[in-house]
């Protein structure tokens, strides 16, 4: 009986040792990552890769296309004002230390800064679309060649017509022989903005949401940052908002980089606490538009109306001999959740446990600001035939894989595609719009 004792407790240190090792580790996400929605574009920096060439005889002669705006301006008429009026409470009661002083010294420069500009695009933000636009064109001249037709519209949000306007400057100036069409209107909302939502997918949405909550009262902000600024531990304690003094101020200064620089109140944050930050923003994320039996696997299909509205434009095109190029300007809610419908890459993976997520999923590596998708056409010369057409994807100017077959990646047959992701919306019943 010892003999099996001893061997038991030998098999149960063996089993411990053999999970302690194999148990999920990520590194602490460090910035860019950490900025989440609010890193700048690219990522990595000037690290965009060559493309590869199409295969023989084909030439790309259409591009379909969604991008979230440019970088901005924090929304919200608290999200600057909020972290002033909460140090305004340590300052009044003399608990400030010297570095909490040149904190709040920073913060009201930065909402003096903000005054009515909630939202807007940066020059930042302004640039990275040119950049963008100046590349799509660079990299695929023959869809840009004179008589062109660039249909590009908006959602009705001043920083995505900015958005559109200097992408289509930066065009107008490379290719000035073009068609130009762009608008920014109401009647287009339902699919370049508003989200694809059926009663099954708002039920499916409550349950995520009561999930990701209990998720977030188990992975609380600490706030240990707060013991560098206010010297008084029980003025923290029983006057200051904790949760959001510190998302709001953190926000303030990872977006920083919307302005070209980068805000010292980064540094008030250790690798924990941004980390912690990031997994909190990085569940919400996949709550809203990750693929999880979480949220009956209907999450994604917010984005349904747009997909098809691709699809249909896309055939439209195929039918003319004639160039063409569509461009949308609208938001990360909606880069993100298409991005995980059309399964890009690996971001269609399932994940059923809001603490999987972490190890699984990182929405900061699909939508930094200006973040885009960009579906480019190909086909042989002189012909209109939808059957030859091939078709690449580049998310994040990135070549994307399909959950598609292929013998010539990242080329995909168009009607292969088409089949799949119409099949894909039809078993969710997405066979129409829902406006």
């Amino acid at each position: 009986m010892k003999k099996q004792l001893t061997r038991l407790a030998a098999i149960f240190l063996a089993v411990l040792a053999t999970i302690s090792t194999t148990a999920k580790e990520r590194p602490l996400t460090q910035l860019p990552y950490a900025a989440s929605t609010y890193q700048p574009y690219p990522f990595p920096q000037n690290e965009l890769p060559k493309l590869t060439p199409s295969p023989k005889g084909y030439r790309p002669f259409h591009i379909e296309h969604y991008g979230r705006h440019g970088s901005r301006w924090l929304i919200g008429d608290d999200r600057y004002s909020l972290p002033v009026k909460q140090l305004e409470i340590a300052e009044r009661n003399n608990a400030l230390t010297p570095l909490g002083k040149e904190t709040l010294a920073e913060l009201r420069q930065w909402l003096d800064d903000s005054y009515k500009r909630d939202g807007e695009l940066t020059q930042v933000g302004a640039e990275q679309h040119r950049g963008v636009a100046r590349r799509m064109a660079s990299n695929f001249p023959q869809a840009f060649a004179p008589g062109t037709q660039i249909d590009a519209r908006s959602t009705l949000i001043i920083r995505c017509i900015l958005s559109m306007l200097n992408a289509m400057t930066e065009i107008k100036s490379i290719y000035p022989d073009l068609n130009f069409r762009s608008d920014a209107s109401d009647a287009d909302v339902y699919y370049m903005k508003n989200p694809n939502s059926t009663p099954e997918r708002k039920d499916a949405m409550k349950k995520a949401k009561k999930a990701l909550k209990k998720f977030n009262t188990n992975h609380p902000v600490s706030g240990d940052w707060l013991n560098k600024v206010i010297s008084n531990k029980k003025l923290i304690t029983d006057s200051i908002d904790v949760e959001n003094l510190t998302e709001k101020t953190y926000d303030i200064a990872v977006n920083s980089a919307s302005h070209g620089t980068r805000s010292k109140l980064i540094d008030l944050f250790s690798p924990e606490e941004k980390d912690r930050l990031w997994e909190r923003r990085n569940a919400y994320w996949f709550h809203y538009a990750g693929n999880s039996k979480i949220s009956d696997n209907l999450a994604p299909f917010s984005q349904a109306n747009l997909l098809r509205n691709i699809i249909e434009s896309a055939d439209t095109a195929m039918t003319s001999p004639r160039q063409s190029v569509n461009l949308r300007y609208g938001h990360d809610s909606v880069v993100l959740p298409l991005t995980v419908l059309m399964e890009l890459d690996d971001y269609g993976k399932e994940v059923n446990k809001f603490n999987d997520v972490a190890y699984e999923w990182n929405a900061a590596e699909i939508f930094p600001m200006a973040c885009n998708i960009q579906m480019i056409f190909y086909r042989k010369k002189d012909t209109v035939n939808p059957d030859d057409v091939l078709v690449k994807v580049l998310l994040n100017e990135h070549e994307a894989r399909l959950p598609i077959k292929t013998d010539t990646f990242p080329y995909y047959k168009w009607n292969d595609m088409k089949k799949y992701y119409l099949d894909k919306l039809a078993s969710k019943g997405y066979t129409e719009y829902h406006k």
